[in-house]
């Protein structure tokens, strides 16, 4: 232990401009195209960039958002605490090796302090191979306890609730900008763009990788039916490079050419007919599904640098449950699908880093109702190759009652900053984050290692 002391609802960003001037004029160009009512073109635009992609193998980020502010003392128990006890008769994990708990009741160790919940054990074995970092009361200088400021702060990479409007990610990205850039360099695998990567050129939110080509619709039996890479998408797409080419086209003649070649990309990683390394299950829910498509973009080496994913569900007033109920169901899909690709992804996974964060925390005590309200200080994950991993790294400040903050939460002693900007300097290279981050000096904690 490093001790330094004794679906809810969601952001819903708007389009970059590059976005809808790239949509509005496919869809325009098809319909001059191809005017036929029976027919239409219809496609999800938003990955812009060239094709001539870097090949070789490079160091990407997966950020993995818990929305809805997950409780961390739930998540990351510190059972050695008889304060947590003592503020959560009912939801509070047995210790490990407490006499008379069940095995499904008890926190699972990780150094003696801290445990895991157990419906995270798939990630167990990661902790214990050096590859899973726990960082503990973690959080923002957020102070309204509201998700969606508190969410706009830490993907704005801010300290308070003013500052730049771009997202940390975005920014991110752009201090680390090449010449030749992949068109799947920063994907979004969520159903809207996320606010970390607000203001990045380079990237496009999508559900799914397979449904992001070109396509005509017929009418059969009055239902649209969907030709996907038939001869009039390729025609289209022919009519549409011709047209993107053409120097009058303007400000739109490079948006244009740059979704037909992200395309392209997509349909070359073939992601519909992808297969996970043998022996490796993804669950069947969106997560699981996000991290299988995340997989092959990694192991297709097409420049993939970053990828969004989210998992809602943490606003837990009510019957939050211990080892089973609402939250203990959202910690399984997680742990599962993290397992998954670091599995799936094998040697690759040295290149590779997962975080996984949220808002803000808990209450330290649960509430009437067997929950808790919202809080502060909270945990991230952070699981990889390049990570200094079966440790948890916390400057624990206590949950005696002087030690907590005003409203009964978890005092942040760490500045979520701290994590990112070390995460960007020592895993993608951005060895100058002052403009990332811009009034905070970051204090790396020594949870990743130089790339």
């Amino acid at each position: 232990m490093s001790v330094e002391t004794p679906k809810t609802k969601r952001l819903i960003p708007t389009l970059t401009r590059r976005q809808i001037l790239t949509g509005a004029t496919l869809a325009a160009a098809a319909g001059a195209a191809y005017g036929q009512a029976s027919h239409s073109a219809l496609t999800s635009i938003a990955l812009a960039a060239t094709t001539n992609a870097p090949k070789e193998e490079q160091n990407a980020l997966v950020v993995i958002f818990l929305r809805g502010g997950a409780d961390g003392l739930n998540i990351v128990p510190p059972y050695f605490e008889d304060d947590y006890y003592r503020l959560r008769p009912a939801l509070a994990l047995r210790r490990p090796k407490e006499p008379g708990a069940s095995l499904s009741s008890r926190a699972l160790d990780l150094d003696g302090h801290f445990g895991l919940h157990p419906a995270l054990s798939p990630l167990l074995p990661l902790f214990h191979d050096g590859k899973f970092a726990v960082v503990h009361a973690v959080g923002s200088g957020d102070q309204t306890r509201s998700h969606f400021e508190a969410m706009a702060v830490m993907e704005r990479g801010l300290g308070g609730n003013t500052g730049a409007s771009s997202g940390w990610l975005a920014r991110g990205l752009q201090a680390t900008q090449s010449e030749i850039e992949s068109p799947l360099r920063a994907v979004a695998i969520t159903e809207t763009m996320p606010e970390s990567l607000r203001g990045a050129t380079n990237a496009t939110a999508l559900q799914n990788l397979s449904d992001y080509r070109l396509t005509t619709y017929i009418q059969k039996d009055g239902k649209p039916v969907s030709l996907p890479d038939s001869p009039r998408a390729m025609a289209m797409a022919a009519s549409l490079q011709a047209l993107y080419n053409d120097p009058t086209a303007g400000m739109l003649q490079s948006s244009g050419r740059e979704t037909l070649k992200a395309i392209d990309a997509v349909r070359a990683v073939d992601p519909a007919h992808y297969r996970p390394t043998p022996g490796v299950h993804y669950p069947a829910n969106e997560l699981g599904s996000g991290m299988r498509q995340a997989a092959c973009l990694i192991k297709s080496n097409v420049g993939l640098q970053v990828a969004c994913l989210d998992l809602g569900g943490w606003d837990t007033h009510i019957t939050q449950g211990r080892e089973t109920g609402f939250q203990a169901t959202r910690l399984s899909e997680l742990g599962l699908s993290v397992a998954a690709f670091a599995s799936d992804l094998g040697p690759a996974l040295n290149r590779v880093t997962v975080l996984v964060m949220t808002e803000f925390g808990r209450r330290a005590y649960e509430n009437t109702s067997l929950g808790t309200d919202h809080g502060r200080g909270s945990c991230m994950f952070a699981i990889g190759g390049g990570v200094n991993g079966g440790r948890v790294y916390t400057a624990w400040p206590g949950l005696s009652e002087d030690k907590l903050e005003d409203h009964g939460d978890l005092r942040v002693t760490t500045d979520y900053r701290d994590v990112l900007a070390e995460l960007l300097s020592r895993r993608l290279n951005c060895h100058d984050t002052s403009s990332v981050f811009p009034h905070h000096t970051p204090q790396f904690k020594g949870v990743f290692r130089v790339s």
